[in-house]
């Protein structure tokens, strides 16, 4: 097999560009024996590695069913519609491979039929819009609503055309055997290889729903790419939430069946009015938005807690009204069963005495979301590796703090398995310079962006724009923002203001940008060359202390007789910062200058910890010579 990757291999024979790696050879190998051996493996592999052709050849070599899970639905798209065919075809693979993502990610014909059929309050965009994914419909072979080209993908048109684990009519839904779930699913139980993302691969752990409900088949070989994000997203999905679109989509659902198969039952529409409006009551009553807060606090507000009651009381209204017609409308009937289990989670919700869970809410202009949340999911994962035998790989390019592996193993409840580190093959002492500017404003203090934007102004002018700014807070990015555009002449791109896609390709297009973002922009971004040779960011990105989650597990580590600062805050920091550090280069041809505006790198001692967590590159205190070193390339 490690044949494969020699200069004379299969993939440098197939693949144009194709260039040998160590590194890459190394974690294939170790790959290789994992599956041989059914052990557990644990890869941090530098950003420039290759661990998509390091982890596909020896899959596909093995002769296995294998589920490879990504961190987001791009990258899924990305590793199916690129990175597998080619590999199958240099290893001349005859297996057969198949892509499946989460049931709203689908078409539903019959929630578009009802939509069609129902009409009522739906804003003229939509209903163009929808119209649109009727035609579309006709056209489509799979219903991957991310093949439908002129429909963004926040369009409000989606959620009444496709379905989630809630509201999904399961075998009882009229057009089942024409259901674009169904025809996934059953690719994916024929299928060699099948790759999935994490968000479905851990709800399908979760749900059990009597075969419907699971989508994945069972596999030999389960593999994690972008595996730093398990953790958190595994914590989601192991404990319970209740939001106030699962809330409106019912109340939706309920008026669509009254306006196409129950029209003598006109108590319907109104219970759903009612639940719309005790949803959005509720909503106001939490406060300002943008805030994640801890539930136990709010709860205990006497406002709050008599606006929980008014919507707990319309949710049983609901499931009183659509029990009288049971039977009669299969979508009334999903109705009621989802009535009852939103029933049974705002009761779990509030009882906020449970051990060992975080409490917390988080809400926006218009939704909310409440949950509660395992402090750590290590012994429920272990449990599911358990369950499901064979072999499970986890890599990603940021796993390690300060050189180790054991912050990520100890939170997946992986103690036992084998770890491997290989460091990124590009030459940082050459490529890059990383920054810490003397005399920064302190992170909280009163006009740092001001300050900020004028201290790096000269930099991004130098640099020709062609800059990440990458902040901590949208307070900041927005600030930030402000001062650039009334100060620059040169293209500056906010995050939010359009899509992440339509951003990117703004970026590149123009040449001379400068994009200022927030987390959605510190991972899974890829721009190579010259379009971006400056990653500027604006403080070490700690967890707010007042989030509820962080302080659950402060206490916890507490309670356990651990520093909660170094065994929780300072890891989760590193990795978040890697991975925005990890956007400045992505190939071997690539230079530029990093720079952290946060002085506590040098002047504190858990500074070096971050040091020693990143690339190796040359350092500096001088904005002059970051200046110097972008305009000699």
């Amino acid at each position: 097999m490690t044949d494969d990757f020699a200069p004379e291999g299969a993939l440098a024979a197939a693949i144009t560009g194709f260039k040998p790696r160590e590194s890459q050879r190394l974690m294939a190998e170790a790959i290789e024996e994992a599956i041989e051996n059914h052990q557990p493996l644990v890869v941090e592999a530098g950003t420039g590695t290759g661990k998509t052709y390091a982890y596909l050849v020896p899959a596909l070599r093995a002769k296995r069913k294998v589920i490879i899970s990504t961190g987001s639905k791009a990258l899924q798209d990305q590793l199916y519609a690129r990175d597998l065919p080619k590999v199958a075809a240099a290893l001349k693979y005859l297996g057969v491979t198949a892509l499946l993502k989460g049931r709203s990610n689908y078409l539903c014909l019959e929630r578009m039929e009802q939509q069609t059929l129902a009409g009522g309050n739906v804003a003229p965009e939509t209903l163009g819009e929808l119209a649109e994914v009727r035609g579309w419909a006709s056209r489509t072979t799979d219903g991957d609503i991310a093949t439908c080209s002129g429909i963004p993908e926040d369009s409000p048109v989606w959620p009444l055309v496709t379905s989630t684990n809630d509201n999904c009519l399961g075998s009882d839904c009229p057009l089942y055997k024409e259901c674009f779930v169904v025809k996934a699913r059953r690719n994916a139980m024929d299928a060699d290889v099948i790759v999935v993302n994490h968000h479905l691969f851990l709800a399908d752990m979760v749900v059990k729903e009597g075969g419907f409900g699971e989508l994945i088949p069972q596999g030999d070989v389960m593999i994690f790419d972008e595996a730093h994000q398990l953790p958190d997203i595994a914590s989601q999905y192991f404990g319970q939430q209740l939001t106030s679109r699962q809330l409106t989509d019912l109340a939706r659902d309920m008026t669509l069946a009254y306006r196409t198969d129950l029209r003598d039952m006109a108590q319907l529409q109104k219970s759903a009015d009612q639940l719309t409006f005790r949803t959005q009551d509720f909503r106001l009553a939490l406060g300002e938005p943008g805030f994640r807060g801890n539930l136990r606090d709010v709860l205990a507000q006497p406002s709050l807690q008599r606006a929980l009651l008014l919507l707990d009381d319309a949710l049983e209204l609901c499931h009183d009204v659509a029990k009288l017609a049971l039977g009669r409308s299969a979508l009334l009937d999903a109705a009621f069963e989802r009535a009852a289990l939103y029933r049974t989670r705002l009761k779990r919700l509030k009882n906020i005495q449970e051990p060992g869970f975080s409490y917390w809410y988080e809400c926006n202009a218009r939704h909310f979301i409440l949950a509660l949340t395992p402090l750590s999911v290590s012994d429920r994962f272990r449990e599911v590796m358990g369950e499901k035998a064979g072999t499970w790989i986890f890599t990603s390019a940021t796993l390690s703090v300060n050189d180790r592996l054991d912050h990520f193993t100890r939170r997946i409840g992986l103690e036992d398995a084998k770890t491997l580190l290989l460091a990124s093959p590009f030459d940082y002492a050459s490529q890059s310079l990383l920054c810490v500017p003397r005399f920064l404003p302190e992170p909280n203090q009163r006009g740092a962006a001001v300050q900020l934007a004028r201290m790096l102004i000269p930099v991004i002018v130098a640099n020709r724009g062609r800059c990440f700014f990458l902040c901590t807070s949208h307070q900041m990015m927005r600030d930030l923002a402000a001062e650039f555009r009334a100060a620059l002449t040169l293209p500056v791109l906010l995050q939010g203001e359009t899509g992440k896609r339509q951003l990117l390709e703004q970026f590149v297009t123009a040449g001379n940008a400068l994009l200022v973002a927030t987390n959605s922009f510190w991972e899974g971004v890829d721009v190579r060359g010259e379009a971006l040779s400056c990653v500027i960011i604006d403080k070490l990105p700690f967890t707010s202390p007042d989030d509820p989650l962080l302080k659950a597990r402060v206490e916890d580590c507490q309670l356990r007789g651990g520093d909660p600062f170094i065994e929780v805050q300072v890891p989760e920091a590193v990795i978040a910062l890697k991975q925005g550090v990890g956007r400045l280069i992505r190939d071997s041809d690539d230079r530029g200058v990093l720079i952290i505006c946060d002085q506590r790198l040098v002047t504190r001692p858990y500074g070096e910890i971050f040091l020693k967590s990143l690339p190796p590159a040359p350092r500096t205190r001088s904005l002059q010579r970051a200046i110097d070193f972008l305009q000699n390339r």
